[in-house]
């Protein structure tokens, strides 16, 4: 096992991760990303919770009634105390240890005699403990709490806190020895995870029973129905993912932590093929999944409309955490395309430049400019509109900021062979005997180029991943490398048409750019006047500019009615006349609505041929 490693480290894969300390982000895309998250974000988080009296929940036990925040509000405090561990034990990172040992010591506080601890259930006044087995959320702020202390172990970061949580496992076990499970999952990698960590077999055993458990339709009966908990299909059974999608992806990563540790291939093999048809049907350009906003849900194969992207940032976060599990136990890069992209375009969409507001769904297409929410004030809706600083619920923000606080364990991996480089920026890696150092414009530049600083006397391999949209596969070099040595990739990083698949109906006769692994979208704010989006059409036989295409902005004719007994082409223009030719700038997706409220789409209708 990586000696001091991060959020995951299974004990069998073909490919091992790196360690926290074996790699530094020196700047570029993801290094100044990762320093606001650890100067700004999570003191802004910390505020949030603050003002909120979400800690306050656990300060004051006896104030039952006067509880603040939603059900799941305690595992904010949870994921804060994760990213900041992270944050603090990184090479180059902000030191968070006063909001550590007071966070420490608002968990041991709360936490009852026999372990229980959740702010919201079984005190006087509240509801009994484990009552709403659909939507209490206790095993879930729990498996939180567990990758917290995981976090403070691997660091370092937060004694004691290992402790509160060894207690809240072992009352899960007695607990649920013998039937149920929660309605959302996230013990079940948590409780592996801290296998991992203590050697303790019943957490293993524990996690592995919550997922044969699933799929049996024992949760009590809702309107959104067993597949929303994924309640309705064993696991093993089911041929793509479905419902709820954060809880959907949390099962799956479970999975496959609890498969790698119990040698059960079926198991992995089942999670690896409902993701690759999920990925084929249910996925949008950028990475996203979830198109359904009523249930935060998975919609049906290829139904993937833009205006209704819900893709959560969350699920984008799981997706991550899933696809870099994957491509630790097959070795297979192709996930690294999964990760490339859903981290330039979920994941970097997601937080304001100054870190201190987000999105919590990303839409491919803003039809009309979103109202800019109060500063001070929580967003109460959280399907759509404009980054806000917080949400009523805000499993967003925490959520990224742990990632981007650990992100270095995600961009390499090492086996006894040598290294290999998934993930591109500037960066310092030490791995299998190896100090790399990495200097690279990507995304918005291809060359990437790995200078040795020291290498063993004896041969490595040191393997980069080839994008599919620059050819796929890798690059492998294999020698005995010397310092000063250097390795180049060159990746054509350059516009490209992209078209759907016919099935999804709701872009079909649409296009959009991509430049390296960023998609690109149109604002308003770029736009000529006069121009509006829903009423632009895009030349696709003219190659795309790095930020622009050429088109044509039409002036359809107003009907009394939107439809006709017959398709017409030639009502595009209130005159008569053939459209003027215009330039249609672009922007990364992951820019826009960062000057204002705009409008935005990413999939653009096509002249007609």
């Amino acid at each position: 096992m990586t000696a001091n490693p991060g959020p995951v480290a299974p004990s069998r894969g073909v490919l091992r991760p790196v360690g926290l300390h074996q790699v530094r982000l020196t700047g570029g895309f993801w290094g100044q990303r990762q320093a606001v998250n650890g100067t700004a974000t999570i003191e802004h988080c910390r505020e949030w919770l603050d003002r909120l009296g979400w800690t306050g929940n656990f300060r004051d036990p006896d104030a039952a009634l006067r509880r603040r925040g939603r059900e799941f509000s305690d595992s904010e405090v949870y994921k804060l105390t994760e990213a900041a561990c992270w944050e603090t034990a990184r090479p180059g990172g902000h030191p968070h240890g006063e909001l550590l040992a007071e966070f420490t010591a608002l968990a041991a506080g709360a936490q009852a005699d026999d372990g229980y601890l959740h702010t919201g259930y079984g005190r006087p006044g509240q509801p009994a403990r484990y009552s709403d087995a659909n939507f209490g959320h206790e095993l879930y702020c729990a498996g939180h709490l567990l990758q917290a202390a995981v976090a403070a172990a691997r660091t370092g970061a937060a004694p004691g806190l290992l402790d509160v949580a060894r207690r809240a496992a072992d009352h899960a076990c007695r607990r649920f020895a013998a039937e149920g499970f929660c309605g959302h999952p996230e013990i079940e990698p948590a409780l592996v995870e801290l296998y991992r960590v203590t050697g303790e077999e019943r957490y293993l055993a524990q996690a592995a029973a919550f997922i044969e458990r699933r799929g049996r339709r024992s949760l009590p009966e809702h309107e959104f129905g067993w597949r929303y908990f994924q309640d309705d299909t064993p696991l093993r059974d089911a041929e793509v993912f479905g419902g709820h999608a954060v809880r959907a992806l949390y099962l799956a990563i479970g999975a496959v932590d609890v498969a790698v540790e119990t040698g059960d291939d079926d198991l992995l093999a089942s999670v690896a093929r409902q993701f690759d048809r999920t990925l084929a049907r249910r996925t949008y350009i950028t990475g996203g999944v979830g198109s359904r906003h009523l249930d935060e849900a998975f919609g049906d194969d290829f139904a993937l409309p833009p205006d209704r992207a819900y893709s959560e940032t969350c699920a984008g976060v799981a997706t991550v955490m899933l696809a870099h599990r994957l491509l630790l136990a097959t070795g297979e890069t192709r996930y690294g395309d999964v990760v490339d992209r859903v981290l330039h375009n979920v994941i970097a969409a997601a937080v304001a430049d100054d870190g201190r507001s987000f999105f919590y769904a990303h839409t491919l297409h803003q039809r009309t400019p979103a109202e800019v929410p109060p500063a001070e004030h929580e967003q109460l809706r959280f399907g759509g509109g404009q980054r806000a600083p917080w949400f009523e619920v805000s499993c967003c923000l925490t959520n990224v900021s742990r990632l981007l606080a650990s992100l270095g364990t995600y961009l390499v991996t090492e086996d006894d062979a040598g290294v290999q480089i998934h993930q591109y920026a500037p960066m310092l890696v030490a791995a299998s005997g190896l100090r790399l150092q990495i200097s690279t414009g990507y995304p918005e530049a291809g060359e990437v180029t790995v200078t040795v600083l020291e290498a063993p006397a004896e041969e490595r391999a040191l393997t980069l991943r080839v994008p599919a949209w620059a050819g796929g596969g890798t690059r492998v070099e294999r020698r005995v490398f010397a310092a000063g040595d250097e390795v180049r990739l060159d990746l054509a990083v350059r516009p490209r048409w992209t078209f759907p698949d016919p099935r999804v109906d709701a872009v079909r006769g649409c296009a959009a750019v991509e430049v390296g692994p960023v998609v690109m979208c149109a604002e308003s704010i770029d736009q000529e006047d006069g121009v509006r989006l829903d009423e632009l059409q895009v030349d696709t036989a003219v190659a795309p500019e790095a930020n622009a295409v050429k088109g044509r902005s039409i002036s359809p004719v107003d009907d009394p009615w939107p439809y006709r007994d017959r398709h017409t082409t030639n009502r595009i223009s209130t005159t008569g006349d053939e459209p003027e030719p215009i330039v249609v700038p672009l922007v990364p997706y992951h820019r826009w609505a960062r000057r204002g409220p705009s409008t935005m789409r990413v999939w653009l209708p096509t002249v007609p041929s």
